[in-house]
């Protein structure tokens, strides 16, 4: 999903993007996002909130192809040939990729397995 400004914004439960990740949405990227619905995507490792300084919006448009490198950090429209950096996950990649933070915590030995 390519999104605006203050995505995820109106939902304060984790049913949003547990929503999105069973209509087999793996990633979004946004401008911003609605905090908690960040932390919920990235708690329950729903899926990843990439952020990017451009207005996307503006430059892909509905039923282009795009693809998403997720170790690279990069958005490319595949039909129309542009590319853009996207802001690192930073920490909250290791919780992604645990599948949440409750699995996170569980292989880095702070909480019982």
């Amino acid at each position: 999903i390519i999104g605006g400004g203050n995505f995820g914004c109106g939902s304060s439960r984790e049913h949003a993007p547990f929503a999105l990740r069973e209509a087999g949405i793996q990633a979004v990227v946004a401008e911003s996002y609605a905090r908690i619905f960040y932390r919920n995507s990235v708690d329950g490792g729903f899926l990843a909130p990439f952020e990017t300084p451009e207005k996307l919006n503006d430059k892909v448009r509905t039923g282009d192809e795009v693809e998403l490198d997720t170790k690279a950090g990069t958005l490319t429209n595949v039909t129309t040939g542009e590319s853009w950096a996207l802001q690192p996950l930073g920490d909250v990649a290791g919780i992604l990729e645990a599948g949440g933070v409750f699995e996170y915590a569980r292989q880095q030995g702070l909480i019982p397995a």
